[in-house]
């Protein structure tokens, strides 16, 4: 006879974890069943590591622009190694810190692969665990392309686990994973080659994003290159790998490749077939808003389903769903419009709400766009220069603002802030009735004209 659980999650990273904590403060026997690391991808193979490499690479553009302000300094490669080993002995602290959490909560940690046996029970290294609801938190995974020698490549969870830094690296992707680590690489010191098979990445941000940061990133010495289609890739004599694409374009001398083509649903390992789950064309969970799937007692959130692929959603979704089942909060959902988002390159990207082409489909000549284009004072004695950007998008007579989008420095920290004021219907006078901080790049925002 198995366990009975009120509520299992499977998956121990943010959205399963967030689920499982909160139902547990609400009085029911929980469980989270995970067999990696605790955190998901996220803590060990995502943000954090991420953000840690990005502050790295941060610090070398100080580096390079300290002497410009009196102070004596040489920018010299990073010691990747030692950096390697700082960030994952803060991993390995984060990991013992779910685990704790979790058991302070007294939900159980399941260790080992769930798979479905019914849709009221799962299975867990032959043992076997029933609850009245389950939750699908499992995430997603890189895509590896179907292509011969596709494997001589890495994907981004390869790439924390390189214990020397690729001297030059080719990049195939157009996502934001791609830009990140192009980007980071990049400024780190690695020779970067980013293959695109369109004309521009970040396909669904602002077409202002896109242009500044595709622009200031070949500024920056990323060379980006535009429709390559790779066929083949080979591996040297000398160890080096040629990339063959279409029409007989070969890219050769690569020490690295790194595929950032997309992720999918990690779902291969859960049996969904025997509990009558039911997912998209594209293989990833189909839910309700309330993250219902079609079986009654299943519910799946996170980068597991096709909405927004981002760690807060996760936790939000997880913690809605909590309070919905066990909380007696009947109407408790994620509201999945106007979720803020940053992309960690150099220069940093914030974005929230609709692009400036969403809102002109969406409100025709209702739409007013208002725009910004500066040199932050940090440049204003550097000899290295980047620009801001920044939109705002508004509709209607009293110019609600719907959108905005900001290329530059703290644009990460700054959209937090202005996220909340759109969240809550802000106009463009209610921006413009906000005294500015001076001197920020923020209060551009509330002093466009």
């Amino acid at each position: 006879m198995g366990k009975h659980y009120d509520l299992i999650a499977i998956g121990g990273g943010s959205g399963g974890i967030a689920a499982a904590i909160l139902a547990a403060k609400y009085g029911a026997k929980c469980a989270v069943i995970e067999a990696g690391k605790l955190g998901g991808t996220c803590v060990n193979r995502g943000c954090v590591p991420k953000k840690i490499m990005w502050h790295a690479a941060d610090i070398a553009y100080s580096l390079h622009d300290a002497p410009d302000y009196g102070f004596e300094a040489a920018l010299s490669a990073v010691d990747w190694a030692q950096l390697k080993v700082s960030r994952d002995t803060y991993l390995a602290r984060l990991n013992t810190i779910y685990r704790t959490n979790l058991d302070d909560s007294n939900v159980d940690i399941i260790e080992g692969m769930a798979h479905f046996v019914d849709e009221n029970t799962l299975a867990v290294t032959g043992n076997e665990y029933s609850a009245d609801h389950i939750v699908i938190a499992t995430g997603g995974k890189p895509i590896l392309p179907a292509l011969p020698g596709a494997e001589l490549g890495i994907t981004s969870d390869g790439f924390f686990e390189l214990d020397k830094q690729p001297e030059r690296v080719a990049i195939a992707g157009a996502g934001y994973i791609a830009v990140e680590l192009a980007s980071m690489l990049n400024s780190l010191g690695s020779e970067v080659t980013m293959l695109l098979r369109r004309q521009h990445f970040l396909g669904k941000f602002d077409v202002m994003v896109r242009e500044s940061l595709m622009e200031a990133m070949q500024d920056d010495g990323v060379d980006i290159m535009t429709g390559i289609r790779i066929e083949s890739i080979d591996r040297a004599t000398d160890g080096t790998l040629t990339l063959n694409a279409q029409h007989d374009h070969r890219l050769s001398g690569f020490d690295s490749l790194i595929w950032a083509i997309g992720r999918e649903a990690n779902i291969t390992t859960l049996n969904l077939a025997m509990a009558g789950v039911e997912v998209d064309t594209n293989g990833f969970i189909m839910t309700d808003e309330y993250q219902n799937t079609n079986v009654p007692g299943i519910y799946a959130l996170g980068d597991v389903t096709a909405r927004a692929a981002l760690t807060p959603v996760a936790i939000a979704a997880g913690r809605r769903l909590a309070e919905r089942l066990l909380g007696n909060n009947a109407t408790s959902r994620l509201d999945y419009e106007n979720i803020p988002t940053v992309v960690f390159s150099h220069p940093v990207v914030g974005s929230v709400g609709l692009t400036e082409d969403e809102a002109y489909d969406l409100h025709g000549d209702a739409v007013k766009v208002y725009h910004s284009r500066f040199t932050p004072l940090y440049h204003a004695v550097t000899a290295r220069k980047v620009r801001s950007m920044m939109k705002l998008i508004t509709v209607g007579t009293e110019e609600k603002v719907v959108g905005c989008h900001i290329v530059g420095m703290g644009a990460d920290e700054m959209l937090q802030g202005f996220a909340v004021a759109i969240k809550m219907g802000a106009t463009k006078a209610d921006l413009d009735n906000t005294v500015a901080i001076h001197p920020t790049s923020a209060e551009e925002l509330v002093t466009m004209r």
